[in-house]
């Protein structure tokens, strides 16, 4: 049996130990080795990779997917897109949803992992059906969690569901590393008994779990395990490629890596590991393993970035009460699964919580929104309590809240004008309108200063 590997270095890996800084030219030259190191997929889009590259790295993401599409003509580029949500924070209209699929893969990608964070599958149909329209490949996936109310027949069922919307194949995505090498070798071979598709399992090291739980669910018959070349790895990112390579080999799996050019990948990447390590980007609590995971299932971009805003805020001491916290938010929101963006509404939630000394003193428009019924069916039942107090007389939403937005795009080209340049530069403004017209400034200024320059050399 063949076992096939997704690289996640460019995309998780770089999203969950550094929180997405990575910028462009320091991959640029290891992209060709990576292209020709005999991977399924490189996961190098999607998540975090398009807000971090407005906000923090002042480069066009669609630019940064050109340019790696362009480095790597033979491996299938991947990106991971939260359905409705697109890579925002809220749901967007079916127009944009459909453009943005559309823009995604006429830019080089090839293969989309489509989730909704509290695994109603409403939320990404859309998504799906236009991904299957465009040629590339639909990747349905779900959320794994454990609470009262998930278990391995509610997973089997979103399986099957999965496959009659028509998706290429199931990804189980264990954002926080609690997936123990049981559990996934029975949910894998419970989903194959079912479905007839491939079965990618996506996990983190948090935990120390990781290695362990891919490995059982490959001998349960999964296809494609999502790893991180080792100087990336661990902590909360992804298990080491090379380490699941050998030890899968040594099983009598076939493994199509070369381990020849993943060491020279791994030595490009480790002086940048040392950099990211000297500067502070990199923090040692993240590269730790966490075993008190197993109790708040806190995910590993989830966990870096609840570090960073309480080391900038000087509250680092109350990390540990923030921790126990998270699980009690998520009981009164309905255990929702801990995946962005719910992850992050619980986790700024919980934290606002432990700061103000007092629980929901101040609650989040997202959080309200979530109760509200905006992003979703809640998996369980949300806190009658906590519901009446945000909410008071206020009629939930019960219909799939897409279904009430107007379409985004036209209003969106208008009010852009000229500044936009491609439909490209559209979707980035509704996705990120702060951020993206932030670039637009610092691209517009840099055209004038380049034009300034070439008059003055004609003179």
């Amino acid at each position: 049996m063949k076992v096939n590997f997704t690289e996640t270095v460019l995309r998780d890996a770089n999203q969950s130990l550094i929180a997405t800084r990575m910028p462009f030219e320091d991959f640029a030259p290891i992209l060709e080795k990576l292209d020709k190191a005999g991977y399924y997929s490189l996961e190098c889009w999607g998540g975090a990779t398009f807000d971090s590259c407005l906000r923090y790295l002042n480069e066009d993401p669609w630019e940064r997917l050109r340019k790696i599409r362009a480095a790597c003509p033979n491996t299938k580029l991947q990106m991971l897109l939260r359905g409705q949500n697109l890579l925002g924070y809220k749901h967007y209209p079916d127009d944009v949803v459909r453009m943005f699929v559309r823009k995604s893969v006429e830019n080089g990608i090839d293969i989309i992992r489509i989730f909704d964070a509290l695994n109603d599958l409403r939320n990404i149909e859309v998504a799906v059906d236009e991904t299957i329209k465009c040629g590339a490949h639909a990747s349905g996936t779900i959320c794994y969690t454990i609470s009262p109310i998930h278990n391995l027949d509610s997973y089997v069922k979103l399986a099957k569901d999965l496959e009659a919307m028509g998706v290429q194949s199931i990804c189980i995505k264990d954002m926080a590393g609690i997936m123990d090498p049981q559990e996934a070798y029975d949910l894998v071979k419970a989903i194959k008994e079912n479905v007839s598709l491939p079965v990618v399992v996506h996990t983190h090291s948090t935990t120390g779990l990781g290695p362990i739980t891919l490995q059982k669910a490959v001998e349960a018959g999964a296809d494609v395990i999502d790893t991180a070349i080792s100087s990336f790895s661990g902590g909360t990112s992804q298990p080491p490629t090379e380490t699941l390579a050998y030890i899968l080999a040594k099983e009598g799996y076939e493994v199509s890596l070369d381990t020849d050019v993943l060491k020279e990948i791994n030595d490009f990447f480790k002086p940048i590991r040392a950099k990211a390590l000297e500067s502070g980007l990199l923090n040692p609590v993240v590269m730790a393993t966490e075993t008190d995971a197993l109790n708040y299932q806190i995910p590993g971009g989830m966990l870096s970035n609840l570090v960073a805003q309480l080391t900038a805020q000087n509250k680092l001491d109350k990390l540990d009460e923030v921790l126990a916290e998270t699980p009690r938010v998520r009981e009164d929101l309905g255990y929702p699964p801990l995946v962005t963006p719910m992850s992050q509404m619980v986790g700024v939630q919980a934290t606002a919580n432990v700061l103000a000394g007092e629980r929901y003193k101040n609650v989040s428009k997202e959080v309200r929104n979530y109760i509200k019924g905006e992003y979703g069916r809640a998996p369980g039942k949300i806190n009658e309590e906590l519901a009446k107090k945000i909410l008071g007389d206020e009629e939930p939403v019960t219909c799939r809240y897409a279904d009430l937005l107007e379409p985004g795009i036209p209003a969106a080209k208008e009010y852009l004008g000229d500044r936009a340049t491609c439909d490209e530069d559209v979707l980035s403004y509704i996705a990120f309108p702060a951020q993206t017209e932030a670039f637009f400034d610092k691209r517009d200024e840099k055209k004038k200063n380049t034009f300034s320059y070439t008059i003055k050399k004609i003179d």
